[in-house]
């Protein structure tokens, strides 16, 4: 029987064509991107071919890397969870993770059934207080959360870029005289998410309204009460236009046939250490093999 190439080389294969990105996966595995790169090399040489294409920075599997991926991961996964089941003693894993609101309601929760299929013994204690990058390792082992950027010091991921639309009740829409121009938002009172404060300007400016003076401009700190404020019709949220798709409510529309790109966006983060962790590093993958969009980060 011909030898198999070693396990290293399988797992770094398996991890980049996931994750999409030799920086991601070497950091996940923590590796250098220069060390994951020669097992990579190392395995295309096993196999006596490219099993990606590069482009510039870029990475992505080709024909026959997609179908040695679909061949081995399922093998690959299997043995890890058999691993676990022998290691682990009957002892549970547990992530300490930050995350906001909406994103647990919208995002999180409702997938969690697949993660606990793949992964029985990992449990995961929910905070969705503030400050949650600054509390890494100070009572958070990692987090999501919203923001323009992430600090370099700390191991950060994009989950997904995102539109700011405007949102509000159905009825500002369907009823006569209803909002159809941004201008007559100086008509009603905005509201403003305090992880997103830029928002609004941001916003008005994109669409040639700068000098643009609402009513009033409230800020919210919880995603799910500007969706609910906004869809009793006390104003209109300024937010991302995946909050009004995974919200569902058809109490809320989009006001405006206009979008803006964000400067906000959603973010995985952690301190580089941590991704050692079991349980961190568990949750990272699945989070970007299933939750995040199929659009991957170089």
């Amino acid at each position: 029987m011909r030898r198999l190439p070693p396990l290293t080389a399988i797992e770094a294969f398996v991890q980049v064509a996931r994750l999409g990105s030799v920086k991601a996966a070497a950091e996940s595995l923590a590796l250098s991107s220069p060390a994951l790169s020669r097992r990579v090399q190392a395995l295309e040489r096993f196999v006596g071919q490219p099993l990606f294409e590069r482009r510039h920075q870029a990475v992505h599997l080709n024909g026959d890397g997609e179908r040695l991926l679909a061949e081995i991961a399922p093998s690959l996964d299997a043995l890890t969870l058999a691993m676990e089941r022998a290691t682990g003693s009957g002892e549970l894993m547990r992530l300490r993770l930050g995350v906001p609101p909406l994103f647990a309601s919208q995002r999180l929760i409702p997938n969690l059934a697949k993660l606990r299929a793949l992964h029985p013994s990992l449990h995961i204690d929910i905070d969705t207080g503030a400050h949650v990058f600054a509390r890494l390792d100070e009572g958070l082992d990692a987090a999501i959360a919203i923001a323009p950027e992430v600090d370099a010091s700390l191991y950060s991921r994009r989950i997904d870029s995102n539109r700011v639309i405007a949102i509000g009740a159905r009825a500002l829409q369907d009823t006569p005289g209803g909002f159809t121009h941004p201008s007559q938002l100086a008509q009603a009172t905005v509201f403003v998410h305090r992880d997103m404060p830029d928002t609004f300007d941001h916003w008005r400016e994109a669409v040639g309204l700068p000098d643009l003076q609402p009513a009033a401009v409230d800020h919210f700190d919880s995603g799910p009460l500007i969706l609910d404020a906004a869809a009793q019709g006390l104003g209109v949220a300024l937010m991302l236009e995946s909050h009004l798709k995974e919200a569902r409510d058809p109490r809320l529309v989009q006001l405006f046939d206009i979008v803006v790109e964000s400067p906000y966006s959603y973010w995985f983060a952690c301190r580089r250490s941590a991704l050692r962790r079991r349980p961190v590093k568990i949750f990272h993958d699945w989070l970007f093999e299933n939750v995040a969009p199929t659009t991957r980060e170089v």
